[in-house]
């Protein structure tokens, strides 16, 4: 398999169920399937209707907690306070409605969905337009270069957009410059056949 920029890729392989040893990829992983773990749970809560509870402590001691319709209501429900405790605000049932909570857990859920629809249709409209911008470039160098009346209505603004970027990362890097007498500009001329063009060295 290989990436669009060319660099090869190990693709999909079981990976080794064994302690990391390095304390940098121990955290990445830890963090990435905590990740997946709290994924596939509110998936379970919300199309099985489950209540669960999950509760991960990190090797640093952090608590990270998920629960449907909360960890309280769960541990309530499965692990009684003992008699006498002093029950905390939080944990009170008064005006909750699980019904209310599954409701906005699904509302969540499915604008999260449409929001990943909308990211993946204006990456796909990108991408496209920097397709019709390279196509535009043709043979010159730079992607700046492109010929204007080869961009339709929907190119242009974007490509207006970049050039305005250019002209102020420019702009900014120039102002990071050392202030000085600019270095004196020498005329070179190149001859190709008949024709003679300018250039500065």
């Amino acid at each position: 398999m290989v990436h669009p920029r060319g660099t090869p890729s190990t693709g999909r392989h079981r990976i080794e169920m064994a302690l990391r040893v390095d304390k940098n990829s121990r955290q990445v992983t830890f963090s990435k399937r905590r990740s997946g773990l709290f994924k596939k749970c509110s998936e379970l809560a919300l199309l099985c209707g489950a209540d669960l509870a999950v509760i991960v402590f990190s090797e640093a001691g952090n608590v990270f907690a998920l629960g449907s319709p909360s960890v309280d209501a769960v541990l309530r429900r499965y692990v009684p306070l003992p008699a006498g405790a002093p029950v905390p605000a939080a944990a009170h049932d008064v005006g909750i409605d699980e019904d209310d909570d599954r409701q906005a857990l699904e509302e969540m859920c499915q604008a999260k969905e449409a929001t990943a629809k909308q990211l993946a249709s204006e990456i796909e409209r990108m991408n496209s337009i920097g397709y019709k911008v390279i196509e535009a470039k043709g043979e010159r160098r730079f992607w700046w270069e492109a010929d204007v009346d080869a961009l339709g209505a929907a190119e242009l603004p974007v490509f207006a957009r970049s050039l305005e970027r250019l002209r102020d990362n420019l702009r900014r890097h120039a102002d990071k410059l050392p202030s000085g007498p600019p270095p004196a500009a020498t005329a070179v001329v190149a001859y190709a056949g008949d024709e003679a063009s300018n250039y500065l060295a």
